[in-house]
């Protein structure tokens, strides 16, 4: 493991980078419950099961790539937002077959694989200004708190506020309130795995309150089903409404993936002075070819996940972080039962407290210029406002080359952010 993954060089050890790798895993293990939920209710061939199988498997095929190509500390799976537009506007909205909607991913990840050879998202992820950097990262931070949050039923839709608290003295909030005290507790301590054992602790509360609930009849052990092996349709590829389908998935893809790694990074001290991730160029072809095997088993799009940042808040600082997140996955796929008691409330804390350890990359953005300080701030608030990483660079890139422009600073303008721009504005006019 030390030559694999030169543990020591990084500052870490085994167990360091173990206990990351399953805090990573149950709070993103929600997606082995809302993948299925959500794609397998589309019916017609595609079921549950066979969701469950495809999302296992290829989260542990894209992480494990993350794992020994890139040697970060990031895991990867189906992505939520992604998965809606899946199901609820290509399936449902626009009346496409799954067949054709995993077509669209599938081209979608050969794509990727093609611009991650030649170095296209690499050069993306070096036009982000350094201070934008430092935005993605704390607005990622307030995104998966507000993840969090609303997963725990302590944030709700208001008809009048727009949002607004949930009943906070029973069930699923109280639960998480309770846990985030006692996870704030465990890590001002200084406790080893405060994040970790927060969630098991909080799991445990929650079976009293009826939060935390097992079934009767439980077992541990569920033998998969098998996943919807190339179900492609490539009969409608050269339509335009097939492209409108097909940029979306792209464009979404990409920039959750850039905002992923730059935020995460950035948050694990892992991204240097220049503002470069190491290896960028095989982390980005990982999610690629998660994406291309999940198409191929049957499920959406695979992204790099945000909740990675507990993880590295945990302690995590390389890829073997992800191995064994990956290894999980597969565990999951005959141990799901077990993993997938943690409720929403248990993880609730564990992304609202890693939400606070992101924010301290506000201290590296330049407020005092405003044409570098605004950028920055949008870019935060659109992330938790919009639900979207992506939103959030959008608007980060198109403020900044604006004002750059307007205050004649345009040599501060690359020619990547440039093209970046262009695209931003043209997108606004593909629907």
């Amino acid at each position: 493991m030390e030559k694999l993954f030169k543990l020591s060089a990084h500052g870490t050890t085994f167990q360091k980078e173990f206990t990351a790798g399953l805090t990573t895993f149950l709070t993103m293990a929600y997606i082995l419950a809302v993948n299925p939920g959500m794609l397998g209710s589309i019916g017609d061939g595609m079921t549950p099961g066979a969701v469950f199988t495809a999302t296992a498997l290829a989260s542990a095929i894209a992480t494990l790539v993350m794992a020994f190509a890139a040697n970060l500390p990031i895991a990867l799976a189906p992505g939520m937002g992604l998965n809606a537009f899946f199901t609820y506007s290509v399936v449902f909205g626009m009346g496409y077959s799954w067949q054709i909607a995993l077509t669209a991913v599938f081209c979608e990840g050969i794509l990727f694989i093609i611009l991650s050879f030649f170095n296209v998202r690499e050069a993306i992820i070096k036009a982000i200004p350094i201070n934008l950097k430092n935005a993605v990262a704390v607005g990622i931070g307030l995104f998966i708190a507000l993840i969090g949050l609303v997963n725990a039923g302590v944030v709700v839709g208001d008809s009048g506020t727009i949002t607004g608290l949930g009943s906070l003295t029973s069930g699923s909030a109280m639960v998480a309130l309770i846990g985030l005290v006692v996870m704030i507790i465990l890590y001002v301590l200084k406790i080893p795995g405060a994040i970790l054992i927060g969630i098991l602790i909080t799991t445990i509360i929650g079976i009293p309150f009826g939060v935390t609930v097992v079934p009767d009849g439980f077992s541990p052990v569920r033998f998969p089903d098998n996943p919807l092996f190339f179900q492609f349709d490539f009969s409608v590829v050269l339509s335009l409404k097939f492209f409108v389908i097909f940029f979306t998935f792209l464009f979404v893809d990409i920039f959750d993936t850039v905002g992923t790694l730059v935020g995460v990074t950035t948050q694990g001290g892992i991204i240097n002075k220049q503002g470069e991730i190491p290896r960028v160029k095989q982390a980005l072809l990982a999610d690629a070819v998660g994406t291309v095997a999940g198409a191929a088993l049957g499920t959406s799009t695979v992204t790099s996940y945000v909740e990675s940042a507990a993880g590295v808040a945990a302690g995590g600082r390389t890829g073997l972080t992800a191995l064994s997140t990956a290894v999980l996955f597969l565990v999951a796929l005959f141990l799901g039962p077990i993993f997938l008691l943690v409720p929403g409330a248990a993880t609730a804390p564990a992304l609202v407290l890693v939400g606070f350890l992101m924010m301290k990359s506000v201290t590296g953005i330049d407020f005092s210029d405003p044409t570098e300080g605004i950028p920055s701030f949008l870019a935060i608030i659109m992330m938790p406002f919009a639900y979207s990483v992506a939103e959030g660079i959008v608007y980060g890139i198109l403020s900044y080359v604006i004002l750059k422009l307007v205050t004649g600073k345009v040599k501060d303008i690359s020619l990547v952010t440039w093209v970046l721009f262009v695209i931003f504005i043209l997108r606004f006019f593909i629907k």
